[in-house]
């Protein structure tokens, strides 16, 4: 782990940006989450929150009760409903 020290600044707004070689190697990428801990009165840890990626055998086991349609046979199914 290469221990490197990164200085910041923090905008009028609150916001600061994370240095560029942290967010290579963390994998962050636009919409990541962060949490941040304090850890006493001058000390924050921030942690990157990975969130648990949806099992595979679920999302097949949940396909088989998605029903498809093609728009023109859902059309179809409307008018003769109004007829």
């Amino acid at each position: 782990m290469n221990v490197k020290t990164d200085v910041t600044l923090v905008t009028k707004r609150g916001q600061t940006s994370i240095p560029a070689h942290l967010r290579k190697e963390l994998h962050l990428e636009r919409g990541g989450r962060l949490v941040w801990e304090r850890v006493s009165t001058e000390e924050i840890r921030v942690r990157v929150l990975r969130d648990a990626p949806a099992p595979l055998a679920m999302l097949g086991f949940a396909k088989r009760f998605r029903r498809a349609r093609r728009t023109a046979a859902w059309m179809a199914e409307l008018r003769a409903a109004e007829k």
